[in-house]
């Protein structure tokens, strides 16, 4: 029997860093054998997340470049923006793999990154250096890689959405609206308003509108597909719900096309993909349909009378939002199949 993978995961108290938990404990190629927090160094985590008592490791390390490379051969960063940016570079520079479930390596340029998110950029050397971990779009990329930027949750409920219809030059991309709605756990763990429940219960609102920091991210990956330039009107809501992103897209359409075409486009595009479910012609998918997985469902329906796409893209946030699509870019990285500890059924009702 071969050794496992050693994997840590920094930033282990988060939704994404204990999702990444759930879903690499039943990893037939892996063993936690680190997970870290630096605000909680030393505590059970369990203290935290007592449905994990008795199950992961007792007590929670201290970020220690060394000690991580002595332990682990990957590293999950699932630490709060501003955060992997100084520390990717060491683990990198001491041989680890690392998939980076935060946003600064998503974005190739620091100007772009430090006018959006607020913080100053990562090395440029090594944002160079991160592939971006789009799988159904970018997996050829990823495959023998030993650095992975994961996707956002909105980009990649979007981007599923959005590539095949552009790549294919149907799309007019100066058109494209995207409105998308997100569970609470997209703003994580922490306190404020936006998470408290007399706040949120009851409640249905737009946030950051126009200054949403995805709002690059899916420019950027919609330029590279579409070999031009593109910038997008991107607007989202919280919704009360726990977990679960709606992405609703419109973009006008270059020429004729039937509804039927689209939908065997979709089909082709997504041909061999296990996690990205294509609709049957008429219908829609929910968030609840997706609900603990790592499938993205999307369905389509033309307007003929104005020419306009209409899609529906739906994820699980902390799935194929964040943990699930990392698990899948470790997969696709180690040369394993893309589906291994990620086949299991969305969880009903």
């Amino acid at each position: 029997m071969s050794m496992k993978l050693r994997a840590a995961i920094i930033g282990a108290t988060g939704y994404g860093g204990v999702e990444l938990i759930r879903l690499l404990l039943t990893h037939p190629h892996v063993e936690i054998t680190s997970v870290i927090s630096s605000s909680n160094a030393g505590a059970p985590l369990a203290d935290g997340y007592p449905h994990l008592n008795q199950i992961v490791l007792d007590k929670l390390d201290a970020i220690d470049v060394e000690l991580i490379k002595q332990k682990s051969d990957v590293v999950f960063l699932a630490a709060p923006h501003g955060v992997a940016s100084g520390l990717a570079p060491q683990l990198i520079d001491v041989g680890l793999k690392v998939i980076d479930v935060s946003g600064d390596f998503r974005l190739q340029s620091g100007e772009t990154y430090e006018r959006w998110y607020k913080h100053k950029p990562a090395d440029p050397a090594y944002l160079a250096k991160a592939i971006y971990g789009l799988a159904e779009v970018f997996g050829e990329e990823v495959k023998g890689s030993t650095f992975i930027s994961n996707p956002g949750c909105y980009p990649t409920a979007t981007l599923l959405g959005l590539v095949p219809i552009v790549k294919q030059g149907w799309a007019d991309t100066s058109s494209i609206i995207v409105d998308a709605k997100s569970g609470v756990s997209g703003a994580g763990r922490g306190l404020g308003l936006t998470a408290h429940f007399s706040e949120m219960n009851e409640n249905f609102l737009a946030y950051k509108v126009n200054k949403h920091q995805h709002t690059p991210e899916i420019e950027q990956v919609l330029g590279r597909v579409a070999g031009e330039e593109v910038v997008i009107t991107f607007t989202t809501h919280l919704v009360p719900m726990t977990r679960g992103i709606l992405s609703t897209i419109y973009v006008n359409l270059k020429q004729k096309h039937t509804e039927d075409e689209i939908i065997d486009l979709y089909r082709q595009y997504y041909e061999g993909r296990r996690f990205v479910r294509i609709r049957e012609k008429g219908k829609w998918p929910a968030t609840k349909e997706v609900w603990g997985s790592n499938y993205c469902d999307i369905g389509l329906s033309l307007d003929e009378r104005t020419g306009r796409l209409t899609i529906i893209s739906v994820i699980d946030n902390i799935v194929k939002g964040a943990g699930g699509q990392a698990v899948q870019n470790l997969n696709l990285m180690m040369g394993w199949d893309e589906a291994t500890g990620l086949a299991f059924t969305p969880v009903y009702p």
